[in-house]
């Protein structure tokens, strides 16, 4: 079961890590991000439930990863990154990138949210393999 594989501890370390990425990786890029997204920086000032659905979501994905690493007995570090690495190209890249040339966004935005995305699966996968039992 994916618990017994992966606690509740490994789920919440890889949640809270993937988070605190988003809030270094937007901090850091965040005035090109507002750019690329032609947003100015009023408009992009989250409110309480936007974090909180965004933290739901992040651990959304951390559930999900360890469903996936422990169905392909996938439970080390390496194995974790490979499988961010396949989650993030197959599913998360691909889709931003319909999704934002349907939209006609530019494609700094693209790589800044890209970017975001494929760090987080990263420390998702690589803290599940870490702390897996």
């Amino acid at each position: 079961m994916v618990f017994d594989t992966f606690g509740v501890v490994a789920i919440a370390a890889a949640s809270v890590s993937g988070f605190v990425f988003g809030a270094a990786w937007y901090g850091i890029l965040g005035k090109v991000w507002m750019r690329a997204a032609n947003l100015s920086e009023a408009a992009t000032k989250p409110s309480a439930a936007t974090m909180i659905i965004g933290f739901v979501c992040q651990t959304v994905m951390v559930l999900t990863m360890a469903g996936v690493m422990w169905h392909t007995a996938a439970t080390t570090i390496r194995a974790g990154m490979i499988t961010a690495v396949f989650i993030w190209v197959g599913f998360v890249v691909t889709t931003m990138i319909v999704n934002h040339r349907f939209q006609g966004q530019k494609w700094a935005l693209t790589f800044v949210d890209a970017g975001h995305w494929f760090g987080v699966l990263m420390i998702q996968g690589g803290m599940l393999g870490a702390l897996s039992h």
